[in-house]
C-alpha cells in the first residue's frame, strides 16, 4: 500500500509542471473584411465562443476600417490558430497584428 501511494505521489509531482505551463495570454488580432457596423459584434461573438477565451475587446478606427481584437485566453485550452479559425469561419480572416 505504501509503495502504491509513493508511486501515485511521484506521478502527480511529474505531472504538476505540465499544468503549471498553462497560463493566461493576450494577443491582438487584425481582422480583415470587417468594415461594417455589424462586423465588430460578430467578430467579438465568434471569439467569445472559443473555449478558454476570457475577454475580448474589439475596436475599429472608423466605420470602414478593419477590426482589431484584443483577446485574453487560457493558453492551455485555446490557441492563436483556434482564435484565427473562429473569425475566419465567421467570414473574417485574421492574423496577428504587427
Amino acid at each position: 500500500m505504501k509503495h502504491r501511494l509513493a508511486l501515485i505521489a511521484i506521478a502527480l509531482l511529474m505531472l504538476a509542471p505540465l499544468s503549471a505551463q498553462a497560463g493566461e495570454q493576450t494577443v491582438v488580432l487584425s481582422v480583415h473584411h470587417a468594415g461594417c457596423v455589424l462586423c465588430g459584434p460578430i467578430v467579438k461573438s465568434s471569439l467569445e465562443g472559443v473555449t478558454g477565451v476570457k475577454t475580448v475587446t474589439v475596436s475599429q478606427a472608423d466605420g470602414m476600417a478593419d477590426v482589431t481584437a484584443k483577446v485574453t485566453f487560457d493558453d492551455g485550452v485555446a490557441s492563436v490558430p483556434k482564435l484565427i479559425a473562429a473569425t475566419t469561419n465567421a467570414g473574417y480572416p485574421a492574423d496577428l497584428a504587427k
